[in-house]
C-alpha cells in the first residue's frame, strides 16, 4: 500500500536519496550560514531547519537528540545550540533563513538561489501614534 507517501517535495529522486539531499543541504547551510542551491530544494528544506532552530531554541536533551537524529553531525548540533544559548534567534520567533533568488542557471535554465540563515535583530514596528482630529467649528 502507498498510505503517507505522497506528502511532501521529491525534488526528482526516491525518498531515501531526498532524505539524504535534504540532510546534507541542511548540514552546509549550518556550516556555511549561506549556500547556494535550487529554488525547489531551497524551499524543501527550509521548515526543516526553522525545526532545529526552534529544538536549539528550547535547549533540552530531547531536542538536541530530535536534532542529531534530523542532521546526522552531532557536533554540528551543538554549535547550534551553542548559538542559540547565546541569543542569536532569540527575539525571532521564526523566519530563521532568506531565500534570495540569482536567476536561471546556464544549463537547464533551473532557477538559482542563495538561503541563509538570518542573524540580524527583528526591527519593531513603528506604533500608530493616536492622533485625534480635531473638529472645526463653524463660529459664524
Amino acid at each position: 500500500m502507498r498510505h503517507n507517501k505522497k506528502h511532501g517535495m521529491k525534488l526528482g529522486t526516491d525518498a531515501s536519496h531526498t532524505k539524504a539531499m535534504k540532510k546534507s543541504l541542511v548540514c552546509a547551510l549550518f556550516e556555511n550560514d549561506r549556500i547556494k542551491t535550487l529554488d525547489q530544494r531551497a524551499k524543501a528544506i527550509r521548515p526543516d531547519v526553522d525545526r532545529i532552530i526552534t529544538w536549539a531554541k528550547k535547549g533540552d536533551l530531547a531536542s538536541r537528540r530530535n536534532a542529531i537524529a534530523k542532521m546526522g553531525n552531532a557536533d554540528l548540533v551543538r554549535e547550534v545550540f551553542e548559538k542559540a544559548a547565546q541569543g542569536m534567534w532569540a527575539d525571532r520567533n521564526g523566519g530563521y533563513t532568506r531565500i534570495m533568488k540569482l536567476g536561471p542557471r546556464k544549463g537547464d535554465a533551473a532557477e538559482v538561489v542563495i538561503i541563509e540563515l538570518v542573524t540580524e535583530p527583528v526591527k519593531k514596528k513603528a506604533a500608530k501614534s493616536s492622533v485625534t482630529k480635531v473638529a472645526k467649528s463653524d463660529a459664524e
